[in-house]
């Protein structure tokens, strides 16, 4: 409970006093990350012998608890999620602990010469401020049970990382959230909602919170209303995306995180929403009025859609798809240039470069910066000459930076799908994402099964098709503009 309170209240919340019956059911890559975290625990596991179990029922924490600490009265050297428990200063609340491992170190404590660390098991890269909070915990409540604070308490990340948390600082900070989530728990209404795509889509209440801020056109489902930036819009009672319509960015502009140019994108966000429509976005100083020149899109006689996937678990880039529209003949052609395996990923970039080449001026359109880091990234791996990379890389355009520069449009999210939808492109496999290609990969290499990996090809053709498709409208959009911009020249 207190690690989902830190990333959402509310989560923490229902999963005490909701109704189960409205939890979504997990997807395939929230299985998968489950199935990665277990995988990860074995193996730290593995390196601690010999390694104890606390024998109990499911859910009985009392007894729990009791064979935990008999096993650390008995000073074995390692304990494997056993239960930590102690009274909280809250009337009538026990605080219950599970560290991932207790290991035994040299010390004093209630028992003897010897003290329990507690190690906490998070398939993170990172220690992550929630990660470390809870390792505070988990000492905390150790430190009640064996008389004295354990000497660290400690991360056991991914990549067989280690790492060791500032326990006198996170000690203040654990304070202030158990408290905290301690009084929102024992609340009797429900905390409000805030959508976050980010932190929400993987949470089983996903589904139940969204109908809600949908029912109410809650500011949060508006991109660019960041959790402070809404604490401030409250202040101002600004609550519903119609109310924020109606507002004059100048009065936003002011308040802390927010300047001129938040201050109109949030206002006509909430606008293009209310009237379902593009709005450009401003550019007073630039002749045509409008951010976008036709140098940011230039369009050739052959233009190239360029989509790569990766298997980031496995740190393996293993697709380049690449859509060649040809305006002269009106043909597209779509290559999916593919690494089976890791030995392969070297021929695939070769491939991809040998492709890209054949069109020495097609300019080169993405979505996200994510293309052009990865294509930085492979030259480097495989000592492709930087000047050739960095003048492959001229001939790219972020098509996501286009849209966010020029055009407000009535979508939560700017992300491809959500763009490329509400322009009337959809894919062909309804489940498609980029969470699902991870599994579809996982499942391909697993049983050879190549219907996962057509899956994985049409998905990834469609994301290159869809990146055209926005490309096409945003040029259309901007044209007249352009027109302006001519006459003016002229």
């Amino acid at each position: 409970m207190l690690f989902h309170y830190q990333r959402c209240g509310r989560r923490a919340f229902l999963d005490l006093y909701g109704d189960r019956a409205q939890q979504n059911p997990p997807s395939d890559y929230l299985l998968k990350l489950r199935q990665d975290s277990v995988t990860h625990r074995q193996q730290v596991f593995a390196d601690y012998y010999p390694l104890y179990r606390p024998q109990f029922a499911p859910g009985d924490w009392v007894a729990g608890a009791k064979a935990t600490l008999d096993l650390m009265a008995d000073g074995v050297e390692a304990i494997q999620q056993g239960v930590l428990m102690a009274t909280s200063a809250s009337a009538g609340v026990q605080l219950v602990s599970q560290p991932d491992l207790l290991v035994r170190q040299p010390g004093w404590s209630c028992w003897g010469d010897w003290v329990y660390v507690p190690i906490d098991i998070k398939l993170g890269k990172k220690p992550k401020l929630d990660y470390q909070v809870m390792a505070a915990y988990h000492a905390y409540v150790l430190s009640r049970m064996q008389g004295v604070w354990p000497h660290a308490a400690c991360l056991a990340l991914r990549g067989g990382q280690t790492y060791s948390i500032d326990l006198p600082r996170l000690v203040l900070k654990l304070q202030t959230v158990l408290n905290s989530c301690l009084s929102h728990l024992q609340a009797a209404t429900v905390p409000e909602l805030f959508i976050s795509h980010s932190r929400c889509d993987l949470c089983h209440w996903f589904s139940h919170c969204y109908a809600e801020a949908q029912s109410t056109r809650h500011l949060s489902l508006l991109p660019g209303v960041t959790p402070a930036r809404y604490e401030f819009l409250k202040q101002h009672h600004l609550t519903t995306v119609a109310s924020l319509a109606q507002v004059n960015p100048a009065q936003l502009a002011p308040l802390p995180g927010f300047g001129e140019q938040v201050a109109e994108k949030l206002v006509h966000q909430a606008q293009a929403l209310i009237d379902n429509r593009a709005i450009p976005r401003s550019a007073p100083h630039a002749p045509h009025g409008f951010p976008l020149w036709p140098e940011d899109l230039p369009e050739g006689e052959v233009e190239l859609y360029f989509d790569i996937e990766a298997a980031p678990d496995q740190n393996l880039i293993y697709l380049h798809g690449v859509l060649v529209v040809n305006h002269r003949t009106g043909e597209t052609q779509f290559h999916a240039l593919l690494a089976e395996n890791h030995h392969q990923e070297r021929r695939a970039w070769n491939d991809f470069l040998d492709l890209v080449h054949t069109y020495p001026y097609a300019p080169i359109y993405h979505f996200c910066p994510y293309e052009a880091q990865t294509v930085r990234k492979l030259g480097r791996l495989y000592d492709t000459p930087q000047r050739q990379v960095e003048t492959l890389l001229e001939r790219f355009f972020d098509v996501h930076k286009c849209i966010t520069d020029g055009v407000t449009l009535p979508i939560e999210s700017y992300a491809l799908k959500h763009i490329a939808r509400w322009m009337g492109f959809d894919w062909r496999d309804e489940g498609a994402n980029g969470a699902q290609s991870i599994c579809w990969y996982n499942a391909w290499a697993e049983t050879g099964d190549r219907a996962y990996l057509d899956s994985i090809l049409r998905y990834n053709e469609d994301d290159c098709r869809a990146t055209y498709h926005i490309k096409d409208w945003l040029v259309k959009f901007s044209e007249p503009y352009w027109d302006r911009l001519y006459q003016t020249i002229g």
